[in-house]
């Protein structure tokens, strides 16, 4: 497994191409997911872990990928805590008990491996179903972007409620990060231990954040995360929107894989990492929505721009968009597997 080419790729090894894999890979856009989805809820899907290695599969066997991702989401750890967790077509995740107080945050517990255990049994499954192809990408999410659902009860275009409890009442937000680290480095490594092969960190919302907050309530929790990993061997992956801008901090917490948003040349950021730290990324989602020689033009463009360079993961900025046409998707794995150093 330490040969294939994503591990290579994240160790900063050299490989004959780049790696490919697509953040939300196992998703909308296809339509098998649809015939798992309109059978079962998304938290009962997350939750069985036959139906999660189904999913999870799904790319590996459609697209061919180069690493599988666990199907499951960044809000199980929230839920675990004590969240009332709901998805709801249309609307997105909402958390009925928004903490919005001190005895809201008293509330919410750290000792919850026993509820996540869904989690490490979908990861067994899908690991045999693998059977050493291709490597199993865990995956968390980073503290200020599960604190913000918490806290705003859902998905928000501003954070105004997240913000003013980090600017109104900072030991709160400080408390509250400090137990969702406390359980996330538990949930990572309950992954590690059931058998992950490598784990990404998802900041999905950092980029609401100015830099010296994003430094105070997001980087040291990360970074804390990341001290925190029984990581020999498993290749560390941090990821957020906002990445072409918070990299050089992003480094500081020392992952081995810095996922870099599409609003910034990839081999500049490159540069600017320390030697060894690979990058992932970074093409546009929205390509994905061109024409085929539009696509591969654009990949082309970023692989002769990353020419020579070790430690390079092919992905986009972000996860791939619902409409987006499947043939699209499974054109441009071809286009990358196509290509050559």
């Amino acid at each position: 497994m330490q040969d294939s080419l994503f591990l290579r790729a994240a160790f900063s090894k050299s490989t004959e191409r780049p790696p490919v894999w697509m953040m939300r890979q196992a998703g909308r856009f296809m339509p098998e997911y649809w015939e798992i989805k309109n059978k079962y809820s998304f938290l009962e899907m997350c939750k069985t872990p036959e139906i999660a290695a189904d999913v999870t599969m799904l790319p590996v066997d459609l697209l061919g990928i180069d690493a599988a991702i666990l199907f499951s989401d960044i809000l199980v750890t929230g839920e675990a805590m004590g969240g009332d967790l709901s998805f709801t077509q249309g609307v997105g995740p909402k958390f009925a008990n928004p903490v919005r107080n001190q005895a809201d945050v008293d509330k919410l517990l750290t000792d919850v491996d026993d509820k996540l255990q869904y989690v490490a049994d979908a990861i067994k499954v899908i690991q045999q179903r693998l059977d050493g192809k291709i490597p199993l990408i865990g995956f968390a999410g980073a503290p200020f972007t599960v604190m913000s659902y918490l806290v705003e009860g859902g998905s928000s275009k501003d954070f105004k409620l997240t913000k003013l409890m980090l600017h109104n009442h900072p030991e709160l937000a400080h408390k509250l990060l400090a137990k969702i680290a406390k359980v996330t480095v538990d949930y990572l490594n309950l992954q590690i231990a059931a058998g992950v092969n490598a784990v990404q960190l998802f900041d999905s919302w950092a980029l609401a954040l100015s830099w010296d907050d994003y430094n105070e309530f997001s980087h040291r929790y990360n970074k804390q995360i990341i001290e925190g990993l029984n990581r020999k061997d498993i290749p560390v992956i941090s990821f957020c929107k906002g990445s072409s801008v918070f990299a050089p901090i992003m480094a500081e917490a020392k992952p081995d894989v810095v996922s870099i948003d599409w609003n910034a040349d990839l081999l500049d950021i490159k540069k600017k990492l320390p030697a060894g730290m690979a990058v992932q990324g970074n093409l546009d989602p929205h390509i994905l929505y061109a024409e085929k020689h539009v696509i591969k033009e654009r990949i082309h463009r970023l692989f002769e721009r990353m020419r020579g360079e070790d430690g390079f993961i092919f992905n986009l900025g972000h996860g791939i968009m619902p409409d987006i046409p499947f043939d699209n998707v499974k054109y441009a794995v071809e286009v990358v597997k196509e290509f050559r150093y």
